[in-house]
C-alpha cells in the first residue's frame, strides 16, 4: 500500500517537477502589449484578455486588463497568435493573427462594442480544465474530463477540491465541515444525507455539465448551509435549432452497470425547449467488517463482525422546459422534472463472533437482511423575468412545488449458534416498512436596480414543509405480530419567511464591497405521534454578510469576506425511531436537536487569474454532530445517533493552480489543508479533538495526435477525524484514453478508475466505553467504456440562466 501511495503522489506532482526544472529566461521569449477601450474610446478597465495560438484558437494565457485598460504578457515564446478580447455584454474582439520573435510587440488597441448578436464566425477551442478556481467559487468542469466519464456524481464530488466523501457513514463535508447544501440546477434536493448519497451515487457524470463550490455565500442564499453550497448543473443545449445528444456508457467492478441518456433542444423565434430523460441499471456490493470491545461490570465483551452485501439499483430520470420570450424584456419559463429510484439489497449477511476477553468463544450470530425502498419525485416551477426600461431594473418570481414518495423495507432473520456450531436459542424475525411522504412549496420575488453608484438587491422568500413518516416495526414468533416500542408516526411541519438586502458598490477603482443583511423566521413542529410526543420551535435570526475586493494591481486581487449561517437538524434527525441493522445495532433519531450556529471568515488571493490561494476560518456553535456512536453496555448493545457538541473551529487553506509544462500536456493542482478543534461535553465528560489533515487532487491532461487525448489524474485524503472517528488515508489513481470521432460529432471514453483500489476506509473510534474499529470496501475499481454524440445545429448561441424558486432549500428531508 505504501509503495502505491507513493507511487500516485510522485506520478502526480511530476507535472510541478518538470516547470521546477524549465528556465523562464530561455532565449525566444519576448513581451506583448496592448490596450482596451470601450465604444467612446476611453480606456476599458479589467477586461478579460486571453492569448490564442492563431493555428487552433488554444488557449495559451489568461489576464485581466489594468485600470488604465492597459495589459501585457510576459514571457510569450516565439509562434503565431491572436489575441481575444472579452467583457460580458460586449461583442467578442479577435485581433489579426500575429508572430512573435524574439522582439518586443505592442499591438494595436482593442475596441468593444455593445453585444446585439452573437459572434458565430469564430470558433474558440480552448478546452476548459477539470477545474478552475473563480473569485467567489471552484468550478468542476465535469464534461471536459476524460476519467469522469461513465461515472457517477458521488464519484466526481471525491476528486473535488475540499471535498470529502464519507462513504462509511454516507456524509459530505466540505473543507472539514459538514452541513454542505447541494442544490441541482439551484434547487436543493431535500433529502437527508443518506438518502442524497444514494441520489448521487445513481446519478451519471455524462448528464452533468459541472460543478459549483460556494464556500461563503451572500445574504442572498438562503442562511442554511453551515460549509456552503454544492450546485450540481445539468447539461442543457444552448443552440439555435434543433439538437442533442445521445450518451451511452457500460462500467464493470466484479459487477456490472450501464447507463443512457439523450437531449433534444428546440429554440426558434421567441420559444426556446429541451427535454432530457435518461436511465443508470447497477449492480454492485458493500462488505464491511467491525470489531468491538463492550466493558461491563469489569468484564470485557468482543463482537468480531463481518458484513458482506449485494445492491442493486435503477434510476430513471425526466426534464423538460420551457422559456417564452414575449418581448425583449420579459420572459415566462417552465421546468418540470422527476425521477423513479429504487434499490434493494437482495444478498445481505451477518457473521458475528461473540468472544470473551481472552478471546475464547461465547457464541455466534447469523443476520440475514433485506433492505431495499424506493423514492419518486415530481418538481415544478414556474418563473418570471422582467427587465424595467431604465436603471438596470429587473424583477424576478418564482413559485415552486415539490413532492417525494418512497418507502424503505427492510428484513431481519438472526439465527445462534453455540461455540460448536450447534443451533443456540430461538431464532429472530424482524422487519420494518417505513412509507414517507414530503410536500415542499416555495415562493420567491426577487428585484434589483441601479442605486446611487452602485447596485441594490433586495427579495423575500416563504417555503413550507410538511413530512410524514409512518415507522411500522414488526416481529415474528407464530405470526407477524407489530411491535409498537419499535413502531412510530412522525410528522413534521416547518415554515421559513426570509427577506434580504443587498448593497454593492465600488470605494474606488480598484475597491469593490457588498453588504447584505437576511432576516429568516422559523416555526417547525415535530409531532411523534406514537409517542405522543411534539415539539414546538420558533425563532427569529438574522445573518449579516461582507465582502470586500481590491484589484491589488494587474496581477493580484484580494477578496475578504464575513457571513453568519444557520443549519437545521435533518427532518429524520428529529424522528426518535429505532432503525436495526442486527439485534446489536441500530440507529436512533435525536428529537432534542438544536440548530447550529456558523460565523465564517475568508480571505481569498488571484495571482494573474493563475494561483488562487483561500484562508477560511470558521466557529460553529452547537455543532450537529450525525453518527455519532453509543453504546447499552449492559445488552451489548451499539447504536449510533446525532448530537449537538457545544463548539467546533475550522482553519483551512486551499491553493489551486494549472500548470502548462508543454503544448500537448497541462495539469490542474489543488491542496487543501484542514484544522479541526472540537470542545464539548459529550455522554457526561469533556470531548477535546484537535486534528490536522489535507487532500490533494491532481490531474494531467495530454493532447496526443491522430484526434486522442489522455488523462491521469488521483486525488488523497490524510488520516482525519470524522465525529469520534479518526480515519485512515485514503486515495486513488485514475487513468483514461479519449478519441473523437464522426467528424468530431462522436467521442469515445475509455477509462480505469483506482487503479490500485486503495480507496476504502479504514478507521477507529476510542472514547469512554466506546472502542470499535471499522473497515468498508465498495466497488471504487472500475473499467469503464462511453460513447457520446451530438446531432444537430451545433453553432453557439446564448441563452437565459436562471435560478428557481427553491434555489438553496432541498437538504433535509427524507428517512434514515
Amino acid at each position: 500500500m505504501k509503495f502505491f501511495t507513493n507511487l500516485t503522489v510522485a506520478l502526480l506532482l511530476s507535472g510541478s517537477f518538470v516547470l521546477a526544472q524549465t528556465n523562464p529566461n530561455l532565449p525566444g521569449k519576448a513581451k506583448l502589449s496592448g490596450a482596451i477601450l470601450d465604444e467612446k474610446s476611453q480606456p476599458f478597465p479589467f477586461v478579460n484578455v486571453l492569448l490564442l495560438h492563431a493555428k487552433d484558437s488554444v488557449l495559451v494565457k489568461g489576464l485581466a486588463a489594468d485600470e488604465n485598460g492597459k495589459y501585457v504578457f510576459d514571457q510569450v515564446a516565439n509562434g503565431k497568435y491572436l489575441v481575444l478580447v472579452s467583457m460580458v455584454g460586449y461583442q467578442k474582439n479577435y485581433s489579426e493573427p500575429f508572430t512573435v520573435k524574439d522582439a518586443p510587440i505592442a499591438l494595436p488597441a482593442s475596441q468593444l462594442t455593445t453585444d446585439t448578436q452573437s459572434l458565430n464566425e469564430v470558433t474558440v477551442v480552448a478546452k476548459k480544465p477539470f477545474i478552475e478556481q473563480e473569485i467567489d467559487r471552484t468550478v468542476v468542469n465535469v464534461e471536459n474530463s476524460i476519467v469522469s466519464a461513465g461515472a457517477t456524481a458521488l464519484e466526481i464530488l471525491e476528486r473535488a477540491p475540499g471535498v470529502t466523501v464519507d462513504q462509511q457513514n454516507e456524509q459530505l463535508k466540505l473543507r472539514g465541515k459538514e452541513g454542505v447544501i447541494v442544490q441541482i440546477d439551484g434547487k436543493q434536493t431535500f433529502l437527508s444525507q443518506q438518502e442524497l448519497i444514494t441520489l448521487l451515487r445513481n446519478t451519471p457524470s455524462d448528464n452533468i455539465e459541472k460543478i459549483e463550490l460556494i464556500t461563503n455565500p451572500s445574504a442572498k442564499y438562503d442562511a442554511a448551509g453551515n460549509s456552503g453550497i454544492i450546485n450540481i448543473k445539468m447539461k442543457r443545449n444552448k443552440n439555435y435549432g434543433t439538437n442533442g445528444n445521445i450518451n451511452l456508457g457500460l462500467a464493470h467492478a466484479k459487477y456490472g452497470r450501464g447507463n443512457a441518456s439523450v437531449t433534444v433542444n428546440y429554440r426558434a423565434g421567441k420559444l426556446s425547449s429541451f427535454v432530457s430523460a435518461g436511465t443508470f441499471l447497477n449492480k454492485g456490493f458493500n462488505n464491511n467488517d467491525i470489531y468491538r470491545k463492550i466493558p461491563f461490570e469489569g468484564k470485557v465483551t468482543i463482537f468480531d463482525q463481518r458484513t458482506e452485501r449485494i445492491n442493486k439499483s435503477q434510476y430513471h430520470n425526466i426534464r423538460a422546459g420551457v422559456d417564452y420570450f414575449a418581448t425583449e424584456k420579459t420572459t415566462v419559463g417552465v421546468l418540470v422534472s422527476g425521477f423513479y429510484n429504487d434499490w434493494s439489497n437482495p444478498f445481505g449477511q451477518t457473521n458475528t463472533r461473540i468472544l470473551n476477553e481472552d478471546l475464547s468463544l461465547q457464541r455466534t450470530f447469523r443476520t440475514d437482511v433485506f433492505n431495499g425502498g424506493t423514492m419518486h419525485n415530481i418538481s415544478s416551477n414556474l418563473n418570471l423575468k422582467h427587465q424595467f426600461d431604465d436603471n438596470g431594473k429587473e424583477l424576478t418570481f418564482d413559485i415552486d412545488y415539490v413532492n417525494y414518495t418512497g418507502t424503505k423495507k427492510s428484513i431481519l432473520d438472526t439465527r445462534y449458534f453455540a461455540p460448536d456450531g450447534t443451533p443456540d436459542g430461538n431464532p429472530e424475525n424482524v422487519r420494518n416498512n417505513m412509507p414517507s411522504n414530503i410536500n415542499i412549496g416555495v415562493a420567491k420575488l426577487d428585484y434589483t436596480q441601479k442605486l446611487w453608484k452602485g447596485k441594490f438587491e433586495t427579495g423575500l422568500k416563504s417555503s413550507v414543509v410538511a413530512s410524514d413518516n409512518d415507522m411500522v416495526f414488526e416481529t415474528k414468533i407464530d405470526d407477524w405480530v407489530l411491535d409498537p416500542t419499535r413502531s412510530n408516526q412522525f410528522k413534521y411541519t416547518e415554515n421559513v419567511n426570509a427577506a434580504y438586502l443587498n448593497y454593492s458598490g465600488n470605494i474606488s477603482k480598484k475597491v469593490k464591497y457588498q453588504l447584505g443583511l437576511r432576516g429568516e423566521h422559523t416555526h417547525s413542529i415535530g409531532n411523534s405521534v406514537t409517542l405522543n410526543q411534539k415539539r414546538d420551535r420558533n425563532y427569529v435570526n438574522l445573518f449579516p454578510s461582507v465582502f470586500l475586493s481590491n484589484q491589488l494591481d494587474t496581477n493580484n486581487v484580494i477578496n475578504i469576506s464575513y457571513s453568519r449561517r444557520i443549519d437545521r437538524p435533518n427532518y429524520q434527525s428529529l424522528n426518535p425511531f429505532e432503525f436495526y441493522l442486527d439485534p446489536y445495532t441500530f440507529q436512533r433519531g435525536n428529537p432534542n436537536l438544536k440548530p447550529q450556529y456558523t460565523n465564517s471568515f475568508q480571505l481569498v488571493h488571484v495571482y494573474k487569474n493563475f494561483l488562487n490561494t483561500t484562508l477560511a476560518y470558521s466557529r460553529i456553535k452547537d455543532m450537529i454532530a450525525d453518527e455519532l456512536p453509543q453504546q447499552i453496555a449492559s445488552e451489548n448493545k451499539t447504536f449510533v445517533t446525532s448530537d449537538n457538541l457545544d463548539n467546533q473551529d475550522n482553519v483551512s487553506l486551499t491553493v489551486s493552480f494549472p500548470i502548462k509544462i508543454a503544448k500537448w500536456w497541462n495539469v490542474q493542482t489543488n491542496f487543501t489543508g484542514v484544522y479541526n478543534h472540537y470542545n464539548s461535553i459529550y455522554l457526561e465528560e469533556k470531548l477535546e479533538i484537535k486534528q490536522a489533515s489535507w487532500n490533494m487532487y491532481a490531474s494531467n491532461q495530454f493532447t496526443l495526435p491522430k484526434g486522442f487525448s489522455a488523462e491521469i489524474s488521483g486525488w488523497y485524503n490524510s488520516r482525519a477525524f470524522y465525529g469520534l472517528y479518526a480515519a485512515k488515508p485514503m486515495g486513488m489513481l485514475n487513468a483514461g484514453l479519449q478519441k473523437n470521432i464522426m467528424n468530431k460529432k462522436g467521442t469515445i471514453r475509455l477509462n480505469v478508475n483506482d487503479i490500485f483500489w486503495t480507496n476504502r476506509f479504514r478507521g477507529k473510534a476510542v472514547y469512554k466505553d466506546i472502542d470499535f474499529s471499522v473497515r468498508s470496501q465498495w466497488p471504487s475499481r472500475q473499467f469503464r467504456l462511453t460513447f457520446t454524440y451530438n446531432f444537430g445545429n451545433q453553432n453557439v448561441k446564448g441563452a437565459r440562466q436562471r435560478n428557481t424558486g427553491s434555489d438553496d432549500l432541498q437538504k433535509r428531508a427524507g428517512g434514515n
